[in-house]
């Protein structure tokens, strides 16, 4: 089976959070390249905190696979296993680019 990277993921959320949509999904592009950054600086610590963040704000926005990804991290930072936190970087950095937001 091919995984579809051009496929759109289909997320239903809110339209009271439209006008706050835009700069959530930025600031986790934004999160991406400070994890990169404090990867490459062994710097597990904020690589943690920064998981923990979309562990907990994901799901607010109706995008429980940032939750679920921000979780991935937080527990590979703890265990400093920096195989995995590349691994969901990339997942995070595929879902950001496939991702469709239908307002309701």
């Amino acid at each position: 089976m091919m995984d579809d990277k051009n496929e759109k993921i289909i997320v239903s959320v809110d339209v009271d959070i439209k006008e706050l949509m835009p700069g959530f999904l930025l600031n986790r592009q934004k999160d991406i390249k400070s994890i990169k950054e404090a990867l490459e600086h062994n710097d597990y610590y904020n690589i943690q905190i920064m998981g923990h963040s979309m562990k907990g704000s994901g799901s607010g926005y109706g995008l429980d696979t940032i939750s679920d990804i921000g979780t991935s991290l937080e527990k590979a930072a703890k265990e400093r296993n920096s195989e995995d936190i590349k691994n969901l970087v990339n997942e995070l950095s595929d879902y950001l680019g496939q991702i469709k937001i239908i307002y309701e």
